[in-house]
Order: structure tokens, then C-alpha cells, then sequence
């Protein structure tokens, strides 16, 4: 029981360090510590859920999956489709794979890849900020989620950032992960 308290505190140092860089002067702006977590927290609601769960992540602005300026959406990557976005109702059933960002990025392909890690990752494309219809430089944290013998279901929300590289952000969830395991 004694690293429990070292662990939390190691995950919250881990996840608190970089995104307190950036976000310190827009309080509006969700923080790759908060993404991360609403990820992984939406991953474990599935798991618990089951196929019931999808319900509670669509169409739903003011669920506990929408925060700030971000929120968490549902994927499939073999079905390529989207299973549930609380901002665009629109793409939801809609294949997603083919999907295309202002600079010609696959999206959702982009997305899958970084979600397939054990550990999650992050994919970087450009999307508008909700209300706005200009796209904005955006990088997803996705995660994969066992949702009633369904391996292929991804989780993913994300930051509107132009500093920070996948790369660095891959590096905090793999901090958070490891304190995560270390943790009795």
C-alpha cells in the first residue's frame, strides 16, 4: 500500500510536466495529462459496459466524455466505421478509413496504427475545434478497448496543439503506462 501514493504521485508528475508548459495560458484548452485520462477511462467504462456502453459516448455534449475542448470518440478500424462521436452524430456508421484531413492525412488510418500500440499513441492530423469550422492542427491519443469480444474497437480524444510531437506526447503515456504497471 505505501507506492500507491509514490505511484500516483510519479503519474501525475509524469503527466503534468510537459502539458503545464502550454496550457498554462489557455485554462479552455484540454491537457495531454487530461486526454490520457479520459482515454483510458473510457477504455475501462467499455470493457465494463460491453456493447451497452456505446450509447453513453454519442450525441451527448454535456456527458462526462466531453471536457473543454475535447472529447472522446468510438472506432473501428476493421469494421472501418465510427461507432460513436458526442459532437458529430453525422459520422457516426460512416466508414472512417478513407477519411482525409485539410493536408491530405488519413486520418482514422493514422489513428488505428497509434491506437494498435500496446500502450496506446498519438497521431497528429488537422481538425476543427468544436464550433469552429477551420482546421486546426490536432494530435489524438487512441487506445485500443475489448468491448464484447471485439478487439478491434479504438478510443481516442485529443489536444489542438503546434508545438508539441507525437513523439514527446508518445513519451508521457508511456511514463503514465509504466507508473500505471509499477503500481501494486
Amino acid at each position: 500500500m505505501r507506492h500507491i501514493p509514490f505511484a500516483l504521485a510519479g503519474l501525475t508528475l509524469a503527466l503534468g510536466t510537459v502539458p503545464a508548459i502550454g496550457w498554462a495560458q489557455n485554462p479552455d484548452a484540454a491537457t495531454p495529462a487530461e486526454v490520457v485520462t479520459k482515454v483510458r477511462e473510457a477504455v475501462q467504462y467499455l470493457n465494463a459496459k460491453g456493447l451497452a456502453g456505446f450509447a453513453d459516448f454519442n450525441n451527448n455534449k454535456d456527458a462526462r466524455w466531453v471536457w473543454k475542448d475535447s472529447y472522446v470518440f468510438v472506432y473501428s478500424c476493421r469494421e472501418d466505421v465510427m461507432i460513436a462521436h458526442p459532437l458529430r452524430p453525422d459520422l457516426v456508421g460512416r466508414p472512417i478509413l478513407q477519411m482525409r484531413d485539410d493536408k491530405d492525412r488519413p486520418v482514422f488510418q493514422e489513428l488505428c496504427k497509434a491506437g494498435a500500440q500496446k500502450d496506446g499513441g498519438w497521431a497528429e492530423y488537422w481538425w476543427p475545434k468544436p464550433g469552429e469550422a477551420k482546421a486546426s492542427r490536432k494530435i489524438s491519443y487512441a487506445h485500443g478497448a475489448a468491448v464484447s469480444f471485439k478487439s478491434d474497437i479504438q478510443v481516442g480524444a485529443g489536444i489542438y496543439d503546434d508545438t508539441l510531437t507525437p513523439a514527446e506526447l508518445d513519451k508521457i503515456a508511456e511514463e503514465a503506462a509504466r507508473l500505471q504497471k509499477a503500481a501494486p
